[in-house]
């Protein structure tokens, strides 16, 4: 085994082993509590949110969670920009991981499929369609990462693609008396309506890939 491969094989393990300890041992909704009590100190606040959306990855936590906490905390004027920002810069990190392992040389087949599909979508798009669909956001990212989206692509998919989720969990959050994380949940309209939008996105490239390929459609 090469030394780069077993240097990632063991970073993986640990990254692994931090990311499902404190899924386990730290729960969203006493953290995200705690950080509502520090809302009269904007500095502060501001300080541990950022903090928290670097973390999120290593932790499973669902990004509506936090910007459920930031409409309920900033309300939808300024809550839906930081919000935004907030989950783009959030999905950074396994974009990066995904990077890191396509250079080590990990995942051949899959960094292979992964450039032939943003080949035929495109990169905005294809991530855009990727965060559009209800699915786990970090896999997308780190998907991305391994299929060698460019940065810009990748940067500017997700914003689009997170969008409404963010405007959902901001406009929630927004409206609550008290904070709770039953708002994160997304409504049967906007889970149905945000799968069929990623659909149409890359139905038409896929269409045209395959007529041009003589495939049957």
């Amino acid at each position: 085994m090469r030394e780069s491969t077993r240097r990632g094989l063991l970073g993986a393990g640990v990254v692994g082993g931090v990311a499902a300890a404190g899924a386990v041992l730290l729960s969203p909704a006493a953290v995200l509590d705690g950080l509502t009590t520090l809302s009269a100190r904007p500095a502060l606040f501001a300080s541990a949110l950022v903090a928290v959306y670097l973390l999120r990855p290593l932790v499973f936590w669902p990004i509506s969670a936090v910007s459920l906490l930031v409409g309920f905390v900033y309300g939808p004027a300024v809550g839906v920009p930081v919000a935004l920002v907030g989950s783009v810069g959030t999905c950074v990190p396994p974009f990066l991981a995904g990077h890191y392992a396509r250079s080590g040389g990990f995942g051949g087949v899959l960094c292979r499929r992964g450039e032939r599909l943003v080949d035929v979508t495109g990169g905005v798009r294809g991530v855009a369609a990727g965060h559009l669909a209800p699915l786990p956001v970090d896999p997308v990212s780190y998907a991305a990462g391994m299929a060698d989206v460019s940065p810009r692509s990748f940067l500017l998919g997700t914003a689009l693609g997170e969008l409404p989720w963010v405007v959902a969990a901001v406009v929630a959050g927004s409206s609550m008396r008290s904070l709770s994380l039953r708002g994160a949940d997304a409504g049967l309209p906007l889970v149905v309506g945000a799968a069929a939008l990623a659909v149409l996105l890359v139905a038409g490239p896929a269409y045209r890939h395959l007529r041009g390929r003589g495939d049957p459609v």
